[in-house]
């Protein structure tokens, strides 16, 4: 099972970005570990500057935009 974790500090676009990526793994039928990092010093941990930003199994694959949902299919499948 695979691990997201969404990194911001709880502005609309993160919560937007949560809210994408439960709806698409929902649609798709993949269960993963959604975690929300809104602690800064976690997060400039990942060297990420500008978020949200969104970490796949400990890899930073995407930073300071909202996915969309054929971006997150293409991440998780």
């Amino acid at each position: 099972m695979k691990t997201i974790k969404i990194l911001g500090t709880g502005c609309a676009k993160c919560k937007q970005t949560e809210a994408i990526i439960r709806e698409t793994l929902d649609e798709i039928g993949v269960q993963a570990n959604i975690e929300k990092i809104e602690d800064i010093e976690q997060i400039m941990a990942y060297d990420v500057m500008s978020t949200p930003a969104l970490v796949i199994d400990e890899q930073v694959v995407m930073r300071g935009k909202v996915p969309t949902k054929e971006e997150i299919k293409a991440m998780v499948v």
